[in-house]
């Protein structure tokens, strides 16, 4: 008995007692592919990133600090929360301003950085990342393997390996691109807990608006 129990604590996802600012492995850089949150989402929201003709694609969902297994949240900072013109600066590639809100609140604090400079090394590692245009240039919806989406990315970065991406899905559409990076925003390999992709043989995914 008591070796299952050691076996159940080690499967389940782990979370730190007091997660502390600056102190994790690496990040994952998290894209999402706008048209299907709007649709998803976005639309119920009447959120301005789902505007017909603001031509968002992948948008930056957030760089995420992470731990080899799991990952810290809501770290406790001494940096100041970031002005709205921070937040509006960052909405070309998060979408909306309160997506870069969130993001700093829930994941910036635990960089162990300013907001100033969370944000830049957020847009740094936005640039770094090739997003594949060939999914650009769809006029109407199609059904995919997530496989496809994972596939143009390595094509479009071939830095990347394919324990270095995972491809998700949500209520049957393709959701997010995730890359993990080193604190240098290097390229390296997922944790396990990371590196789940999305098993759907056709998923959806919707044109650009």
């Amino acid at each position: 008995m008591r070796a299952l129990v050691i076996w159940l604590l080690a499967a389940l996802p782990v979370m730190a007692e007091d997660d502390r600012a600056g102190a994790f492995d690496y990040y994952v850089l998290s894209l999402s592919w706008s048209p299907n949150w709007c649709l998803r989402e976005g639309d119920d929201r009447n959120s301005p990133q789902c505007e017909r003709g603001t031509g968002h694609g992948w948008i930056m969902h957030g760089l995420w600090p992470q731990y080899d297994r799991g990952y810290p949240q809501y770290c406790r900072t001494r940096e100041r929360s970031p002005s709205r013109r921070m937040t509006d600066e960052m909405a070309d590639v998060m979408g909306t301003p309160g997506l870069a809100w969130h993001q700093w609140k829930k994941h910036g604090v635990c960089s162990g950085l300013d907001a100033t400079d969370y944000y830049a090394l957020s847009r740094e590692a936005y640039r770094r990342v090739v997003r594949p245009q060939i999914f650009r240039q769809l006029t109407d919806p199609v059904r995919l393997p997530a496989s496809v989406v994972e596939e143009a990315f390595l094509e479009a970065n071939p830095q990347l390996s394919p324990d270095m991406v995972t491809i998700t899905c949500k209520e049957g559409q393709i959701q997010e691109a995730r890359i993990c990076l080193s604190r240098d925003l290097e390229p390296r390999k997922c944790g396990p807990d990371v590196l789940l992709d999305c098993p759907s043989p056709s998923a959806l995914f919707q044109p650009v608006r």
